[in-house]
């Protein structure tokens, strides 16, 4: 009661400004307490719930901007309360206060977007797992927030209805579209990008014409990033990926098998057929003796007919049938590449001659390897054609090579010894 006498005998400016520091003191108390209980008890009940929700709502940046609400609400809630106030004054400290809530809300609810990607993000265990980003659907929230924020502060410091503003933003429309243009085409291809499955966090594209060759780190809303080989970034706007082609290795990952297409040009000067002992030699590689076996009986079946109805001119080496060297090392590349264990058995392999060129005759190896790590790939590939590019020398056959000057040189030297 004294208390009470003695705050009546003030002056009415006094009894004001007495009234408003008590009132901030118990927003300041307010703000305490409901910190206390959102930094200390919600996260206990959060924890032992162990619920994906729980860890999103209940997010600790979340419940901490959720405490900085408090204080505002205090004031303009309280703000009423105040004695012999000006009216003036209390109008403006409640739309001061209205706009603080607004901007905490915002921030709140600004932290509950990054809590959901958070948690999209991270699996159980913590480990980052998440292929899709919602990183674009984050921004884009965030960006709405912000403009639906900006216009109720706004309304709120002007004491107008923020229903006004958005109706003069109407009008504006041509201008932020102009304005957020690139914001428009982002958000639309991100998307059909997300909702066709076209582009992952963690796939390999290739997308040339910007320099790109690389891991997908990071889909945002106006961009996204490529870590080259090199381990440089570039950087793509979003919008570029629905409007131009890019090449995604995702498929191959997905089947397990890394294609190897690469051929080995023969020198055809080197192309012949083989005599009775050389076949006999190389019956004796046991990769060989199933294809030669078999190639024998056939080419003994075929020269006997010829025999019965040539008669004699069966003798003519143009009129027999006889095995080649070229088709023999085929043969032993494909029965090769088939027992290497480092190839794909359930993929495609094919051993194929190609059209006889200037540069030889390419004979091509088309298979997939069981693995599709890089360096692992590079090795079975470089295992498989140092082999076979060893072993040609048994077969009679040799890689074709354009002549260097080495060669020519010795072809000079060779003719004027000859004319010597």
């Amino acid at each position: 009661m004294g208390l009470f006498t003695l705050f009546a005998s003030f002056d009415p400016p006094i009894q004001a400004a007495i009234g408003l520091a008590c009132l901030l003191l118990l927003a300041w108390c307010v703000q305490g307490v409901a910190q206390y209980v959102l930094l200390h008890t919600v996260p206990r009940i959060r924890d032992r719930m162990d619920m994906r929700w729980a860890r999103v709502v209940w997010h600790d940046q979340v419940l901490q901007r959720l405490a900085h609400v408090v204080p505002s609400v205090v004031v303009q809630v309280g703000i009423a309360a105040v004695p012999h106030l000006h009216p003036a004054a209390t109008v403006v400290i409640r739309n001061v206060a209205v706009a603080v809530t607004a901007l905490q809300l915002v921030r709140m609810l600004m932290a509950l977007l990054d809590a959901v990607q958070q948690e999209h993000e991270q699996a159980p265990d913590g480990v980052p797992t998440a292929t899709r980003s919602i990183k674009s659907y984050v921004q884009l929230g965030k960006l709405v927030l912000m403009i639906v924020g900006t216009v109720v502060m706004t309304g709120a410091l002007l004491d107008r209805s923020p229903l006004i503003l958005l109706s003069g933003l109407g009008a504006m429309s041509a201008v932020l579209m102009l304005v957020f243009k690139d914001t428009i085409l982002s958000f639309t291809a991100g998307v059909q990008i997300s909702s066709n499955d076209m582009l992952r966090v963690g796939d390999w594209i290739e997308m040339p014409q910007v320099g790109a060759d690389g891991f997908v780190v990071d889909i945002a809303l106006h961009t996204v990033k490529v870590q080259n080989w090199d381990k440089t970034i570039t950087t793509i706007p979003t919008w570029r990926l629905m409007s131009e082609s890019f090449k995604n290795w995702r498929g191959m990952f997905s089947s397990g098998g890394r294609r190897i297409k690469r051929m080995l040009r023969l020198d055809a000067n080197l192309v012949r057929f083989l005599t009775t002992e050389e076949i006999d030699r190389l019956a004796r590689i046991a990769l060989l003796q199933p294809y030669l076996e078999g190639k024998k009986q056939d080419v003994q079946q075929t020269n006997a007919a010829l025999r019965e109805r040539l008669g004699d001119d069966a003798v003519e080496p143009a009129n027999q049938r006889r095995l080649t060297n070229i088709g023999t090392f085929r043969a032993y590349m494909d029965a090769y590449v088939r027992a290497h264990p480092g190839i794909h058995k359930d993929m495609l392999l094919i051993v194929r001659t190609l059209e006889p060129t200037g540069e030889g005759v390419p004979v091509e190896l088309y298979c997939f390897t069981g693995t599709t790590a890089w360096v692992e790939y590079e090795r079975i590939q470089g295992d498989i054609f140092d082999h076979l590019i060893a072993i040609l020398p048994e077969f009679g056959l040799g890689l074709y090579q354009s002549p260097t000057g080495k060669d020519i040189r010795a072809g000079w030297l060779q003719g004027s010894s000859q004319k010597q």
